[in-house]
């Protein structure tokens, strides 16, 4: 499982010129999962993700997590972060299916919730506009088999 986190003071999601999923302060999150991603994946990342402490406290320093600057997080489904790209035309058969990706994608953000954060959402597979006002900017990259 691959996570790309934004720090950012607002983030939403567009579907057919609908917004479907609007944040303020918090994490803009890019979820990719491979095929051999477990639930438990989505339950360590989630851990990692909501105790990161990379918003500011009094004195600037990153030392604050999630909760304690009354965050959200909006998940974007995005299969393009197992993207095989040693041609030209990227080729994506290392990201999961469908009927392994959507129950992943699911399990991610209930874990999430189950931890007190809120959580907004994009459509899984739809194609979306994604806005985002990066805080920073800081961009940190997950990935499972590494954290």
């Amino acid at each position: 499982m691959r996570a790309v986190v934004t720090r950012v003071k607002e983030a939403s999601v567009k579907i057919e010129g609908k917004i479907c999923g609007q944040i303020e302060t918090g994490y803009l999150i890019l979820l990719g999962i491979a095929p051999e991603d477990t639930a438990e994946d989505a339950t360590h990342l989630a851990e990692k993700i909501v105790h990161l402490r990379v918003f500011s406290d009094e004195a600037g320093k990153m030392n604050r997590a999630l909760a304690e600057v009354n965050g959200s997080v909006l998940v974007i489904s995005q299969f393009t972060l197992f993207a095989d790209l040693k041609k030209r035309r990227p080729g994506f058969s290392k990201a999961a299916k469908p009927e392994i990706a959507i129950p992943l994608y699911e399990e991610f953000m209930a874990q999430l919730e189950a931890r007190d954060v809120h959580v907004e959402r994009g459509e899984f597979g739809a194609d979306m506009q994604v806005y985002s006002l990066n805080d920073g900017p800081v961009t940190l990259l997950f990935d499972t088999n590494e954290v």
